[in-house]
């Protein structure tokens, strides 16, 4: 997952968030906007740069049980996939979103 492809970003963490209560990578930007990350997603929707999102900030609004989904979907640790979705989650909803919607 570390040497994950940009083009690829979107479709594999699509395929996690589809085991999981969010669904999709909208529901995903769905809850971190009610959660307090409008900015940064904003920024991912946007043709700008990128805002980073902390793995803290995602275990905070995403909550232990999607972690937890997530994390089995990858095969790793907890502690693991709040980094892959730090990592990766900015450019999948940026390649998922050219006009600025998902």
């Amino acid at each position: 997952m570390r040497g994950l492809a940009a083009a690829e970003a979107p479709v594999i963490i699509s395929a996690a968030l589809a085991r999981t209560n969010l669904g999709s990578l909208q529901g995903i930007v769905n809850q971190l906007q009610q959660g307090g990350l409008g900015a940064q997603v904003q920024s991912w929707l946007s043709s700008g740069p990128n805002i980073s999102v902390a793995p803290e900030e995602l275990q905070a609004v995403l909550g232990n049980e999607q972690i937890k989904q997530i994390a089995a979907h990858f095969g790793v640790s907890t502690d693991e996939a709040l980094k892959i979705l730090a990592q990766h989650l900015p450019t999948a909803v940026d390649q998922a979103s050219p006009s600025g919607q998902l």
